[in-house]
């Protein structure tokens, strides 16, 4: 293993601000560092022009200051078995650069702490701060690094004993695993595989709560509705798809499909020839695709990762409309309750608090929008749009209750384009091919489409902070390559229906648990 340092991984403002949060919990802190580390695997050592090439390679970002380089040295690292997007991108560049020998280049980050104590150690909470722990290991001796090369193998399954245990057990791992099972559902997984006479595993009852969710499913949204006693001939659902059935006129895709898809005009598309790879000029039926949707659960429990993997889910649901498509501009937008902005508090600002677990409206603000539109920007695309409020208010008829938006709204959208050849997905036939593109999720984000059905508060908070995805635009940007080649294949080839692409649907919180089923349910397979 080779170590090189690099820049300063924190511009003076966020070292500033970070040892200032530290100082609060941990008073022996008296001075903070940061810096990027460079761990590369390779299969030799590098001669003297492989070492220029490296260093010029791990030679970028601002000349900010490290701050101290004296204290106790924390190692923050992506968890070791996986390979971060900014491992991809650097290696690549280095094969790319001749380095054949190079296998990973990994980056780290080195905290050093100036503790007043300098016998002592910080805090545990402390150094909590300095990682997202869902998807960072943290170690005080460089040695183990060497371990971020390593290869680990997958955990076994474990079964929910129903056999022994009943209904009983089935209440338990519902609580535990946060699958969001109301007791309809716990009775007919008990029944069916009482009638299979096994145990179920734990995969298969998360596979089931992500597909049967409300988040997948919508179920309060299908369901009868009633208002002011008198029952309503249309479900919620149905009240919203009113308008377009009143009035439908150039709406080419509406309502069953990952993005709305209205009716454009004659254009050129401009997409790489399939000959050569070269960017050219081609002549098509170019209609406007529009997609909304929230991100609220994940960005009320961590705002960046929640807010950029919503406007990730978004851009990957415009993606997979039709036969694929091409993501163009976003928006971002929050609803939050009082932000208590220290030194500008308002006089109408006050609270009953909130659940421990759920970050507040200034640490959402703060971090949100940031996290929206860096996703969309890393990915390739705009954020040309955005609306942020707050709201609070005492409810006046119960105590101790109020009205805001604790949990908040956060709304992401965007519009794209898609040729007339692509809007509509074809059916698959028995013995099609179901290519999963991406990489490997952990257990980072798995349980988002039940944990985002819970009500607010009424879930363990680990399970919580596990059920956030965290962003890696660089993947879906390398997957939106391979959408936009087949495309183009199409573009270029219509008549003999060159794209092969059949039909295709982005794997969202459901996890594959979900878009499998969507797959095959689109042909009537199922």
């Amino acid at each position: 293993m080779i170590v090189k340092e690099g820049p300063a991984s924190h511009s003076p403002f966020k070292l500033e601000s970070l040892l200032r949060r530290l100082q609060s919990i941990d008073q022996n802190i008296d001075d903070l560092g940061a810096r990027f580390i460079h761990l590369i695997d390779s299969k030799n050592d590098p001669d003297e022009e492989q070492e220029r090439i490296i260093d010029s390679i791990l030679e970028y970002g601002p000349d900010w200051p490290f701050g101290t380089d004296e204290g106790f040295k924390v190692f923050t690292l992506p968890r070791f078995g996986t390979t971060s997007p900014w491992s991809s991108k650097a290696t690549d560049i280095a094969k790319v650069c001749g380095l054949t020998s190079i296998e990973k280049i990994e980056r780290g980050v080195v905290f050093t702490l100036a503790l007043k104590d300098k016998d002592s150690a910080p805090s545990k909470e402390a150094i909590e701060m300095l990682y997202d722990r869902m998807t960072e290991v943290v170690i005080t001796d460089l040695k183990q690094a060497k371990e971020i090369f390593y290869s680990l193998e997958p955990q076994p399954f474990s079964d929910v004993d129903i056999l022994s245990d009943g209904k009983k057990a089935l209440e338990t791992a519902n609580i535990e695993l946060g699958l969001a099972l109301n007791n309809d559902e716990i009775d007919y997984l008990l029944e069916q595989f009482t009638k299979l006479n096994r145990n179920p595993t734990d995969a298969e009852l998360m596979m089931f709560a992500q597909a049967n969710s409300e988040h997948c499913r919508h179920k309060v949204f299908n369901a009868d509705w009633v208002i002011d006693g008198v029952d309503k001939e249309r479900s919620l659902f149905q009240m919203i798809k009113n308008t377009y059935e009143a009035s439908s006129r150039n709406v080419l895709s509406a309502y069953k499909d990952n993005a709305a898809v209205i009716a454009g005009h004659k254009a050129d598309w401009f997409l790489p020839h399939l000959d050569d790879q070269k960017y050219g000029r081609f002549h098509d039926e170019i209609h406007t695709m529009m997609k909304v949707e929230t991100h609220n659960h994940p960005t009320a429990i961590s705002p960046y990762p929640g807010a950029a993997t919503g406007s990730g889910g978004e851009i990957r649901d415009e993606a997979a409309t039709g036969r694929g498509a091409i993501p163009k501009a976003g928006l971002t937008g929050f609803s939050v309750s009082h932000l208590f902005i220290p030194g500008d508090l308002q006089s109408w600002e006050k609270t009953i608090g909130k659940p421990d677990h759920i970050a507040s409206a200034l640490d959402i603000m703060l971090d949100g929008p940031i996290g929206g539109a860096a996703y969309n920007n890393e990915f390739g695309r705009p954020n040309i749009l955005g609306y942020f409020r707050t709201f609070e208010e005492e409810n006046k008829e119960e105590s101790n209750t109020s009205w805001g938006f604790h949990k908040p709204i956060m709304i992401v959208g965007g519009m794209g384009n898609i040729s007339d050849s692509s809007v509509k997905k074809n059916d698959i036939d028995a013995g099609s091919l179901i290519i999963v593109l991406g990489g490997p999720a952990m257990l980072i984000g798995l349980g988002g489409g039940s944990a985002s059905s819970l009500n607010a508060g009424s879930s363990d908070s680990e399970l919580d902070f596990a059920s956030v995805q965290r962003d890696n635009a660089e993947l879906e940007r390398r997957a939106q390559e391979v959408i936009t080649r087949c495309f183009a294949m199409g573009v270029q080839n219509k008549e003999d229906n060159a794209n092969p692409i059949i039909l295709i649907h982005d794997v969202g919180a459901g996890g594959l648990s979900n878009a499998i089923p969507e797959v095959a349910d689109h042909s009537k397979m199922s």
